[in-house]
């Protein structure tokens, strides 16, 4: 059974990390389009959304965006976001140019130790209650 959600992108992030909700919540802030949706790596839905696109489910080490039925990981899925916010993030688009290769070693690095600079929490984040909906359960 193949899950479809409309055509709104979805970014799939480890719900325990700081950093990572932080950057969920940034993006919230910077998209009053209301074109991303969220849900968390470890949720059911996040492992269903994994498994369709062929990424391993104990990969909880990048981020996911899931935009017009393709996937995105790492650097390339971070760039791809910042090009749909407010401002002038879409300008961080331009370093796609940059072999992704070259671009994922800095994210790996700050993907290996953002629980050492950031912290972690016990469970996932709640999102405020302006925000539910853009939530998938």
């Amino acid at each position: 059974m193949t899950m479809t959600i409309d055509d709104k992108a979805i970014i799939l992030f480890d719900g325990v990390c700081n950093l990572c909700s932080g950057a969920v919540q940034f993006i919230l802030r910077n998209d009053p389009k209301g074109i991303f949706r969220f849900a968390s790596l470890q949720s059911d839905i996040g492992q269903k959304l994994l498994e369709q696109h062929n990424i391993p489910t104990d990969n909880i080490s990048t981020i996911v965006l899931i935009e017009g039925g393709r996937s995105y990981t790492r650097s390339t899925a971070a760039l791809r976001i910042a090009r749909r916010l407010r401002g002038a993030w879409p300008m961080a688009y331009a370093a796609i140019l940059i072999p992704a290769p070259l671009r994922n070693l800095g994210y790996a690095f700050v993907a290996r130790n953002r629980y050492r600079w950031f912290g972690k929490t016990e469970h996932c984040m709640l999102p405020k209650p302006e925000f539910k909906q853009r939530f998938l359960d």
